[in-house]
C-alpha cells in the first residue's frame, strides 16, 4: 500500500513538473523518429532518470513496441516500477545482485518481442558512473545494439544520495542526446568482455562529459 501511494503521489507530481519543463533532444541514433529498425538497449547514469523520463514523455515515438526498464527488486524499485508504469513504460525487475539470471532471460525475450529496454548501469547502488556487466552481457547476447543517453540539466537541485540525483527545476530546460548505436560481438572472452565493459563506459562518461 505504501508504494502504491508514493508512487502515485511521485508520478502526480512528476506530470506537473514535466508539463512546465523545456525538453530538447538531439538523436543521432534515429530512435525518436523511428528510424532505428529493431530494438535497442538504452544506456544513462542513475542521477539522471528524471531527465530520460521527460524526454521518453515527449518523443518516443507511437509506432515502437516501447520501453521496459530494468529496476531493483528492492522497495524502492518496487516504487519505481509503479512509476514508469504511470509513464506508460513496462519493468523487470532484477540487479546484479538479485534476480539476476531471471531479468536477463525476461529482457532476452522481451527484446525477441522488439521492445526497446533502458538500463541505470550504475544502478540501483553504484558505484556512480561505473558501467556493470549485465547490459554487456545482454547486448552480446541478443546483438541488440547500445545507444547512450545523457539529460543535461540547465537548473536543477542535487540530492545527497549516493548518485547525487538531479531534479530539474520547474519552468527549466532539459537537453538530452542519444548517441549512435554500438553493437557488442557475440561469444566474447574474458578480456574481451573486460575490454568492452570499459569502452561503453568511457562512451557513456564522455557523453556526459561532451554535452553537460
Amino acid at each position: 500500500m505504501r508504494e502504491i501511494l508514493l508512487s502515485g503521489l511521485a508520478v502526480g507530481l512528476l506530470k506537473v513538473l514535466f508539463a512546465t519543463v523545456r525538453v530538447e533532444m538531439e538523436d543521432h541514433a534515429g530512435l525518436t523518429n523511428n528510424r532505428l529498425s529493431g530494438p535497442c538497449i538504452i544506456l544513462f547514469w542513475h542521477n539522471r532518470i528524471l531527465g530520460i523520463t521527460a524526454a521518453f514523455r515527449k518523443y518516443y515515438p507511437a509506432a515502437r513496441p516501447g520501453v521496459t526498464v530494468l529496476t531493483s527488486p528492492s522497495r524502492d524499485g518496487e516504487i519505481l516500477a509503479r512509476i514508469v508504469a504511470g509513464f506508460g513504460m513496462g519493468a523487470a525487475r532484477g540487479s546484479s545482485s538479485r534476480r539476476g539470471a531471471r531479468a536477463l532471460r525476461e529482457l532476452i525475450a522481451l527484446i525477441r518481442k522488439s521492445r526497446d529496454i533502458a538500463i541505470t548501469p550504475d544502478g540501483p547502488r553504484g558505484p556512480r558512473y561505473t558501467l556493470g556487466p549485465g547490459a554487456i552481457q545482454l547486448a552480446s547476447l541478443t546483438g541488440t545494439p547500445l545507444v547512450a543517453a545523457h539529460a543535461k540539466f540547465f537548473h536543477a537541485s542535487r540530492m545527497k544520495t549516493w548518485d547525487g540525483f538531479q531534479i530539474p527545476w520547474p519552468f527549466s530546460r532539459i537537453r538530452v542526446v542519444v548517441t549512435a548505436p554500438v553493437v557488442i560481438p557475440p561469444d566474447l572472452s574474458p578480456p574481451q568482455f573486460e575490454e568492452w565493459r570499459q569502452r561503453i563506459e568511457d562512451h557513456l562518461k564522455k557523453t556526459a562529459l561532451d554535452y553537460d
